[in-house]
């Protein structure tokens, strides 16, 4: 079972590794995203990032679907992270009932879009046309969606964020 899908566009770093790995009682990492998956740097720089006691997957996304519907999956704890809500959409249909709760915490700061083009929902969600309307549309999945970037703050509706901007 997937406990929470993060979507941080930096994966992997020390509040991932040492705080929200505790907080859920994971032991397992699947990162949803195909550069990851086509880059030796990147794919040895997240496993350098993975703290220890954990196992590590770096996957794209359908196979990282495919993994969350493996009824071995069912009895574990996996900590998912995406760096973008369109991936944690595709991740949330490709298992449906598999997703507990999809935390949209840091995204948008790094993508080359236009920043005239951005909606800014709060100072670390930062979207383009694309990603609010595949931020509408997870919220709509029936699955919780909210902002929360370390397990002490208040955990708030991604939807109400998108209504407070007026979209």
């Amino acid at each position: 079972m997937i406990a929470q899908i993060r979507v941080d566009d930096r994966l992997i770093h020390g509040q991932v590794a040492l705080v929200w790995t505790k907080e859920l009682g994971t032991n397992r990492i699947i990162v949803a995203n195909k550069h990851a998956t086509e880059s030796d740097v990147l794919r040895m720089t997240l496993q350098m990032g993975t703290p220890t006691g954990q196992k590590l997957l770096v996957k794209d996304v359908p196979d990282a679907c495919r993994i969350a519907n493996d009824p071995r999956a069912a009895g574990m704890k996996i900590f998912a992270l995406t760096n973008c809500v369109r991936d944690a959409l595709e991740f949330v249909k490709g298992a449906p009932g598999q997703i507990q709760t999809v935390n949209v915490a840091n995204v948008g700061r790094f993508d080359k879009t236009d920043p005239a083009t951005k909606v800014t929902l709060c100072s670390t969600i930062m979207l383009n046309p694309d990603e609010l309307e595949a931020a509408k549309e997870l919220c709509e999945q029936g699955v919780p969606v909210y902002h929360q970037l370390i397990p002490s703050d208040t955990k708030t509706p991604l939807k109400s964020l998108i209504e407070k901007a007026g979209k």
